[in-house]
Order: C-alpha cells, then structure tokens, then sequence
C-alpha cells in the first residue's frame, strides 16, 4: 500500500470512529495516526530484521504519543486507537482487521512465557479503557473487553467479557464492536454476584426458621 493510500485509509478510519472530528485535517494531529504511521515503517524494517532502525523509530513514537506498538507486532486494517496515552502492543501480539483500542490498554505477556508471548485479536475486536490482555490465547472476532477488565485466558468470538479476572458475560453479541463504541453499556459482574448472594441467604434464612418452627413443635409435642 502506498503513502497516500495508507493516509486515506487511516483517515477515513478515525473519522468513522471519533464524532469529536471535524476536519480531515484534524487527522493529521492524532496520536493514532501518527504512531500507526511509525509503526506501519518501524515493522518493515523490522521485518528486514533492521531491529535497531525500528526499534529508533518506535521509541521516538512513544516519546512523542504515549502509545508503544512494538515493531515486531502484525497488525491489520483498520486499527483505531482512541485517545491512546499508555497504551502498549507487545512483539508477538496479532491483531486483525478493525481493532479498537481505548487509552491504558495493554496486550503484554504474563512474564513466563517464551516465544508467542502475546494475546492475538480477531477482526472487530474492541478492548476498553484500562483492560490488559495478558497471555498467548486469542481474543475471538467480534469480542468486547470492558474497561478495566484483566482477560488471562482465552475469549470465544461475539463475546463480552468485563471484571478482574475477566469474565464472560455475553455470548453472541449481534452487534460489531467495530461500529458498536459503547463502554458503559455493559453488566456489572460484583452486582450480579452480590444478587446471587443475597437470594442464597434469603434461602438459608426461610430453611433455618422452617426448621426452628418443626424444632418447636417437636419440643412442644414432648411436653405434652
């Protein structure tokens, strides 16, 4: 793909994603373009196994966005990173076509792994703000990660997961993540957790006084 091309594509990419855009040159100062840019250059010459160039160029992006794409990392069409301080792809990660990434996502490693030491993203995946992916597994197409959420194991295509660890609470979301932007949309794990206690203990509490009343009967049989 040609300069031009790749500046029309990621364009209209950002615009299609961030109402806050007015002008097509009010592209040319986000933080998404510009490290996408140094990373699309930084992975070629990584690729060409120039590790020290790319690696150059990936550190003056991150200096200068706050977003670190290692230059090792594959990734495909279409990525939008919204707003984007702190966050962090690692080499080995792999995302697909139309990825969406909010600020303080990380895709990193466990730290005991070697090798394919990141998480892979299918197409039209998005990861909301503060979540970490962590581990070798796959997020599968079609997938949301809610806000602050930590995923350390694998996620089915069209699934929602939120909470820490994360945990799935939606399968077969109709919905495309890539069109679908909505993060606050989602279930609170702790309330559906907190609801399920409190009907166990409801249960208990009708099982205690059914047998306190046949306790008393019992008592009160003997006595006669």
């Amino acid at each position: 793909m040609s300069l031009a091309s790749f500046i029309r594509e990621e364009i209209k990419v950002i615009r299609e994603r961030d109402p806050a855009i007015k002008s097509n040159l009010e592209v040319l100062l986000y933080p998404s373009f510009k490290v996408i840019l140094s990373y699309r250059i930084a992975h070629k010459l990584y690729l060409n196994k120039h590790y020290f160039l790319a690696r150059w160029i990936s550190q003056r992006a991150v200096r200068k966005t706050g977003i670190e794409i290692h230059p090792g990392a594959t990734i495909g069409k279409g990525l939008f990173i919204d707003h984007g301080s702190g966050v962090i792809i690692g080499e080995t990660a792999e995302l697909g076509d139309n990825v969406t990434l909010y600020q303080g996502v990380t895709l990193g490693g466990t730290g005991k792994e070697s090798g394919k030491r990141h998480p892979t993203l299918g197409n039209n995946v998005m990861v909301s703000a503060g979540a970490k992916v962590l581990g070798s597994f796959k997020v599968g197409d079609n997938s949301k990660i809610g806000a602050g959420s930590v995923v350390i194991r694998e996620v089915p295509p069209n699934c929602t997961v939120v909470g820490v660890p994360g945990q799935i609470v939606k399968i077969n979301n109709k919905k495309m993540p890539s069109v679908d932007l909505e993060q606050t949309d989602l279930p609170d794990v702790v309330e559906e957790d907190i609801n399920k206690l409190y009907k166990v203990i409801d249960e208990l509490n009708f099982r205690i006084m059914k047998l306190e009343r046949k306790a008393k009967k019992q008592k009160d049989g003997g006595k006669q």
